[in-house]
């Protein structure tokens, strides 16, 4: 029978679940592997379990990004809502020369001035925004039309403008949905330019936020599930929203600025976080998941001088060994498999 030396691994999970092993002598290399008579004196079960690679990193929990909202043209800044307040679809979120700027809903900030033919994506979301209301008599698509103008004159009616059809840059701010009023820039009765910063909001919906390592990137993708612990210890599911990669500037001149990775995780039960004007969380991320898989301690795990891995089992007066592959290392377990891993195999694992 060949020989080979039986080597222990002492078994360390590095980051994305790669292993580094320290090769130990276990037994003596003139003793063939499969006639090794002692019992084993440190024993695990092969056990069958949903395995997850987590990582926990500090969040703060607020009402997300903001958002700057900017001047579009001159005048004087008639009125301006207080810091706190709430602002829907259609309401007023400013007024320069008392005329107000009104908010809708949209990704695409507004840009241009809109009138009869104008054509693109802004035009139905406008379109959508005015259906939405209420307005009624076109067809909601990226056309302006005779019938969007008419639509807009009602509604530039009831906002006490100009009943021109056109849409002017500044007489809305298009925002993902309703905002809160974080910061003012500005106050009623201030001269204002174009260009200039008037308020910031952000969306009315608590979330959190949360910096990460670049080298971490693998745990913030986006709609991933997250869990949420909170300063008093109960957990809120949560959902990954957005994933950005922001520079932090030097601390010195004699520092390079960072890189890192921002996450904005989504909250569902807003009940639950409703007493936090601001607080700090725990995030726990889950970077892999494995169900239904067999595994065993990582200490199990003994290294083949013949390459590869193999575990320690038990049989009658003498043990045996047997090869597995390994698949996720987690919470100090690796699921592992081959011919004659069952679950409740008992193995070895050294002290």
């Amino acid at each position: 029978m060949a020989r080979r030396t039986l080597l222990t691994a002492v078994a360390v999970l590095a980051a994305g679940g790669g292993l580094t092993a320290a090769l130990l002598t276990r037994s003596d290399s003139s003793q063939a592997a499969d006639e090794t008579p002692a019992a084993l004196t440190s024993t695990a079960k092969v056990t069958k379990q949903t395995l997850k690679d987590t990582e926990t990193a500090d969040g703060e929990l607020a009402y997300g990004t903001s958002t700057t909202a900017t001047n579009r043209s001159a005048g004087t800044l008639t009125w301006i809502p207080d810091s706190g307040q709430q602002v829907s679809r259609g309401q007023t979120l400013y007024q320069v020369n008392n005329e107000p700027t009104t908010l809708l809903y949209g990704a695409l900030p507004a840009y241009r001035r809109l009138a009869e033919d104008s054509e693109g994506p802004d035009v139905l979301q406008l379109e959508q925004n005015l259906k939405a209301l209420g307005y009624k008599g076109f067809t909601v698509d990226d056309s302006y039309t005779s019938a969007t103008a008419e639509a807009v004159e009602e509604w530039q009616e009831d906002r006490a403008l100009d009943e021109t059809g056109v849409v002017e840059l500044g007489q809305v701010v298009f925002a993902p949905g309703a905002v809160r009023v974080d910061s003012l820039q500005a106050a009623a009765s201030d001269p204002v330019a174009p260009g200039q910063k008037l308020l910031s909001y952000t969306g009315t919906t608590k979330a959190v936020t949360v910096e990460l390592e670049a080298t971490d990137q693998r745990l913030a993708k986006k709609g991933a599930p997250v869990s949420v612990t909170l300063p008093d210890d109960t957990t809120v599911a949560g959902k990954v929203s957005e994933v950005s990669t922001i520079i932090v500037p030097a601390a010195s001149p004699d520092q390079d600025p960072e890189t890192k990775v921002e996450a904005i995780i989504a909250l569902s039960n807003q009940k639950a976080v409703a007493k936090y004007a601001l607080a700090s969380v725990d995030v726990t991320f889950t970077a892999a998941e494995r169900k239904g898989v067999l595994t065993v301690p990582v200490a199990a795990l003994l290294a083949l001088q013949e390459g590869g891995f193999g575990v320690e089992v038990a049989g009658g007066t003498t043990t045996r060994y047997l090869p597995v592959k390994t698949g996720l290392f987690a919470a100090g377990r690796v699921e592992v498999s081959g011919a004659g891993i069952v679950e409740g195999l008992i193995v070895g694992v050294p002290k």
